[in-house]
């Protein structure tokens, strides 16, 4: 865009009643050629396990189809969570991308395993190494190979490298690390200012990063109306709550099933403190608040997260995002 804040896509690929995954995995595709069309920056894709209800276990394959779908978008992972993984693999994965698509990837990595401790368990690298030794290892690999060891292909231009978190010390060890840095608001509301100011003030300058560049990933629902906003972002918390207490191999339920739905006050409690720290409304009611939030935390870019069960409206949501971000 050529003004306002820089705006890019954060997709966990939620998975709703009546849909299949394939059918979640091809909607993502189509976001990702319509928000290329509004101004967007980067598509990343999570990573989650064992949670039937997101259909995002594979950064790296889903990332594949929406780089041929898309012309101009960076594609990536928001986040590789590198405790599931062989850094070596990683490292072969993201430069397969990287030789396809020069200088379109991204590499984002997490801390956490998002998932089961089973999952985790089936998952983690062989050798339980330390996230930094993990990271240090995965770097190596981009700049001529690791004791011994290349990934291959080695990519011209490499995935550039990103840190996701939610606290002051991943934003700390971003910081010294000299990566760009986005702090999960969607996961965590209300530390962003702390996290990235503390990951400016432990900034280090590197070749290749100079400065830092610290974003927020918010969740945002905007529909032409408050109330038809709420209804569709309640949907996806309403399948939290499911997973939670009902059944946790669910799928996330319809609009419908959630009007329906008769919330305890437990559940009511629940369902605010997911929806009142994000971005909920019509634009009229979005537009001041994400203005301030930008202001207050100083980010450089804001990732934007829209799990709504209404495909039309997901896509309108960030057309009507993009718009409001133009004008901060």
């Amino acid at each position: 865009m050529a003004e306002g804040i820089a705006i890019s896509v954060h997709d966990t690929v939620p998975v709703w009643r009546g849909d299949t995954p394939g059918d979640a995995l091809r909607r993502s595709i189509d976001l990702a050629k319509a928000v290329e069309g509004f101004g967007y920056r980067r598509y990343w894709v999570a990573e989650h396990h064992s949670t039937p209800a997101l259909a995002t276990s594979s950064p790296a394959v889903l990332a594949g189809p929406i780089l041929a779908a898309t012309r101009s978008l960076t594609v990536g992972s928001g986040a590789v969570l590198l405790p599931n993984h062989s850094a070596l693999v990683v490292a072969e994965q993201f430069g397969v991308l990287a030789s396809l698509y020069p200088g379109r990837v991204d590499l984002g990595l997490g801390r956490a395993t998002g998932g089961s401790p089973a999952s985790a368990a089936r998952l983690g690298d062989p050798r339980r190494l330390g996230f930094d030794a993990q990271l240090e290892e995965l770097r190596g690999y981009f700049g001529g190979g690791h004791q011994g060891v290349r990934a291959v292909p080695e990519p011209e231009t490499p995935p550039r490298f990103w840190l996701v978190g939610s606290s002051v010390n991943s934003a700390v060890q971003a910081g010294r690390a000299a990566l760009p840095y986005v702090y999960a608001h969607a996961i965590v509301g209300g530390g962003a200012p702390e996290a990235l100011a503390a990951y400016r003030d432990a900034f280090r300058p590197a070749p290749g990063q100079p400065q830092p560049h610290a974003c927020v990933a918010v969740i945002a629902v905007v529909a032409d109306s408050d109330e038809r906003a709420h209804r569709l972002a309640n949907a996806f918390v309403h399948g939290q709550i499911r997973m939670r207490t009902v059944d946790p191999e669910s799928v996330l339920p319809t609009e419908e099933e959630t009007a329906a739905h008769s919330f305890t006050s437990a559940e009511q409690a629940f369902l605010r403190s997911r929806v009142d720290p994000q971005f909920v409304g019509s634009p009229e009611r979005i537009t001041p608040r994400l203005s301030e939030f930008v202001a207050r935390t100083r980010a450089d870019e804001l990732f934007v997260l829209t799990q709504v069960p209404d495909h039309e409206a997901r896509i309108r949501s960030y057309e009507l995002v993009a718009k409001i971000a133009a004008s901060i």
